[in-house]
């Protein structure tokens, strides 16, 4: 039987993958056909889990199988530039999860290999493929709240136990910033429409080496700054906000939205008692509710194979890669991260 859905293989076993693997089998446009690890029996028991094909005790194996069209890398951070060429080179399309790389120059060399080969490359940013991220797009567009002056974002967690965790590993390329940072940075960088002109980080560092808290400013051509807070440490609201001349908008779950009951609200603040006489003032709040049918992760995989299948221009180009890629290169540097 004939199946134009797109077939994946997905490297690694972590908890992003089972993830990932989840939405896949949720998806309309995609189907689960091999998983690598770099284990026989932890490929098994993934292959087990999410009802998958094939399952192969390495990495190249899995790149070897003729029947995977897409792959998606999930494994640590130091790994996506190597094994991402090696997909690319295997006549795989590839989405790639975030950070895209660790430097500029990994990432500028893994598109020129997808442009050589033909292929389809995308981050693995999954709120961008969210209604919710583009109902706030459309929102902020039409006017709504004025010209964007301020964006304020947090993404937080606490981690108990990390040793053995990746994102602990300096080694890695793990530490808060590559975590988590990178959507915070992702978000300020859509919300501004341009890239920054100024950035300014600090950081606590943990005892593992790896920087577990970070906060900072992004300052970008148009005067629009951008605030961020990002932690593996602590606790937060993990929230955004976008705040414009004319009213705001707030989005209490920004990175991870629910498929059902998805919100944000259009907000004003009260105006000056000097200006109450002459100000007319607007609805102070309006929430919408953006519901959709499917999982975030199917989403994402839905949205790429549009992009390998029909051809439709990817929500996170290849510019905007580079562009977020130059911004965790500074903030690395003055943090004092290996690049």
């Amino acid at each position: 039987m004939n199946d134009d859905r797109l077939a994946w293989g997905i490297l690694g076993t972590g908890n992003i993958a089972c993830q990932f693997a989840t939405g896949v089998n949720a998806s309309r446009r995609g189907r689960l056909v091999a998983v690598g690890s770099r284990t026989a029996d932890k490929a098994q028991t993934f292959r087990q889990a999410h009802h998958i094909p094939a399952a192969y005790g390495s990495y190249q194996q899995l790149l070897d199988d003729p029947t995977v069209q897409a792959v998606y890398n999930s494994l640590p951070n130091n790994l996506h530039h190597e094994w991402t060429i090696n997909a690319l080179r295997a006549g795989k399309h590839v989405l790639c999860e975030k950070p895209f790389a660790t430097s500029l120059a990994q990432a500028i060399e893994m598109f020129d290999v997808a442009n050589q080969q033909g292929k389809v490359l995308i981050e693995a940013f999954m709120y961008r493929a969210h209604p919710l991220t583009h109902a706030i797009q459309q929102t902020v567009n039409s006017g709504a709240i004025g010209e964007v002056r301020l964006i304020r974002t947090s993404f937080c967690f606490k981690v108990s136990q990390w040793q053995g965790n990746i994102r602990f590993n300096p080694g890695l390329s793990g530490g808060v910033i590559m975590d988590v940072g990178c959507y915070c940075v992702s978000f300020s960088r859509l919300f501004a429409g341009a890239e920054p002109s100024r950035i300014h980080v600090v950081h606590h560092r943990h005892e593992s080496g790896v920087d577990d808290i970070a906060a900072g400013t992004l300052m970008f051509p148009s005067g629009t700054i951008a605030t961020f807070s990002c932690g593996m440490s602590l606790h937060a609201d993990n929230t955004a906000s976008i705040c414009g001349s004319e009213g705001y908008i707030e989005i209490p779950v920004p990175w991870k939205p629910p498929a059902s009951g998805a919100t944000y609200t259009i907000a004003r603040s009260i105006p000056p008692k000097m200006e109450n006489a002459a100000v007319k003032l607007p609805p102070p709040r309006e929430t919408r509710t953006i519901t959709v049918d499917g999982d975030l992760y199917g989403l994402e995989a839905d949205a790429f194979a549009a992009s390998v299948l029909d051809g439709v221009p990817p929500a996170v180009t290849e510019q905007d890669t580079l562009g977020n890629q130059r911004v965790l290169d500074e903030i690395r540097r003055q943090i004092g991260s290996s690049v």
